[in-house]
């Protein structure tokens, strides 16, 4: 048994620091698979874990359990820590008690679980506030700057720690071979390009403010792609036309042909459909769109092509509502215009018979094209995006763990509605605001036509 296993000044350390360990320990699949490879967490006990919906009630019931789970629970708990990047949480733990007298001690219970608190920030041009953010680890407060009053820009910039790096999942051979005749190829080596564009410092005269931890992001990015087996170009700091050029550079890359994939990411202030360059001025998204187009990129026709936008598309904040029960929604069936156009009049005989001995399949325009976004546009709502200046944007954040977890068993679509679903669970903390507990909500478009897995670290024998 290993009820009462843990050593006295083990139990001690946990209790003293239980108060910000429930604030700022994060609490996530990475963390609890690494107790359970120690065997400190049983699979029913990780469950129960998991099955909380805030970051503060996973940490409040992880801390009960811990005592309880032996001798060598601290020391896996301190490992864990240092291997989901939380170093500070284990240094907090181990130090002696002198250094820390002004800790306040809580005893965790069950009549007091912590409260959901996470973050979120509001800036104009005369009030500035400070914020807190509990859904990551946080050792400081940090005043955020105001934006300018030019673009209503609202992307956040929140303290924290740096994103998790642990290695990207292999997918299994059985998986592939159950997979692969659905979904797209996806086993040439190297699987594709990747361009990540990422502005962090604009020119003063765009009276745009640094995107800081924006350097966060397209590291991340790059790495994650790395290991997924792109080859991956950063680009940092274009003005509009660098980032139109460099696109168009990418684009004409012959090597795509041989490739099976790519992967553009653009991370910049933004603005509705189009975000900025570091001179201030703007490049239209659907221009980018266009340059990957069946038209204008064959060597990439049929092969999918991935976009992610890390952005603010308009100055509304989402300010959430309350959920409340309500009748269940139905939806009316779905209907289809048959097509009932014709064929141009112009047309010669000559060309007809040239169509009747060589015919060719026509592709649409634009087509196998998946983006996601940071942020929402409607027409009554363009929302706002959220970065950290240390963990880097809350899009990101989530992409990155995401594919590292699940890209070996997943296809992307699928593996972007679990971003939009952690960055649904996650809210703003500004009290005494008109924007105290604000929401942000990531989307994707998709005219994929086939399941896009991306197989990682598996090579087909032939």
């Amino acid at each position: 048994m290993l009820e009462c296993g843990m050593l006295e000044q083990d139990r001690r350390s946990l209790r003293r620091c239980s108060t910000v360990l429930c604030k700022q320990l994060v609490v996530d699949e990475l963390f609890i698979q690494s107790l359970q490879a120690d065997d400190i967490l049983t699979e029913s006990m990780a469950e129960s874990i998991m099955a909380e919906q805030t970051l503060q009630k996973r940490s409040w019931r992880l801390l009960l359990l811990l005592p309880k789970r032996g001798p060598r629970a601290f020391s896996s708990f301190c490992s864990a820590l240092r291997e989901t990047e939380q170093q500070h949480l284990s240094d907090l733990l181990t130090q002696s008690p002198e250094k820390d007298g002004n800790e306040t001690h809580v005893e965790v219970s069950l009549q007091c679980p912590c409260s959901n608190i996470i973050t979120h920030m509001h800036t104009n041009r005369s009030r500035v506030f400070r914020f807190v953010d509990s859904s990551v680890p946080l050792s400081t407060q940090e005043v955020i700057a105001a934006k300018r009053a030019r673009t209503h820009e609202s992307e956040c910039s929140l303290d924290a720690d740096s994103p998790i790096n642990t290695p990207v999942c292999a997918c299994t051979p059985d998986f592939y071979l159950s997979h692969y005749l659905q979904s797209y190829r996806m086993n040439s080596t190297p699987r594709g390009f990747a361009l990540v564009i990422s502005n962090v410092t604009f020119d003063p005269c765009a009276e745009l403010d640094p995107r800081k931890g924006g350097e966060v992001d397209d590291e991340v990015l790059r790495k994650v792609f790395t290991e997924l087996d792109y080859l991956v170009t950063v680009k940092r700091n274009l003005t509009a036309q660098g980032m139109k050029t460099c696109i168009e550079n990418f684009c004409r890359r012959p090597d795509h042909q041989t490739f099976d994939s790519c992967v553009v990411c653009l991370l910049s202030h933004g603005v509705e459909g189009a975000i900025y360059g570091t001179d201030g001025q703007v490049l239209q998204l659907d221009w980018v769109f266009e340059a990957f187009d069946n038209s204008h990129c064959p060597l990439l026709q049929n092969k999918p092509k991935m976009f992610f936008i890390q952005a603010c598309r308009g100055d509304e904040m989402d300010c959430g509502v309350e959920q409340i029960d309500g009748p269940s929604r139905t939806c009316s069936s779905s209907c289809e215009q048959r097509d009932a156009g014709k064929e141009g009049e112009e047309d010669t005989n000559s060309r007809q018979r040239e169509d009747v001995c060589r015919p060719r399949i026509k592709l649409p325009q634009r087509s196998d094209m998946i983006c996601g976004f940071a942020s929402l546009k409607g027409q009554k709502i363009c929302t706002a995006a959220m970065r950290n200046t240390k963990r880097g944007s809350w899009f990101i954040q989530e992409l990155n763990t995401a594919l590292r977890l699940h890209a070996r068993d997943k296809h992307l679509a699928d593996i972007l509605v679990q971003v939009n679903r952690r960055i649904k669970e996650r809210e703003g903390y500004a009290p005494g605001t008109a924007h105290h507990r604000c929401k942000e909500m990531s989307e994707f478009t998709s005219s994929l036509c086939k399941d896009l897995f991306f197989f990682p670290k598996y090579q087909p024998q032939y």
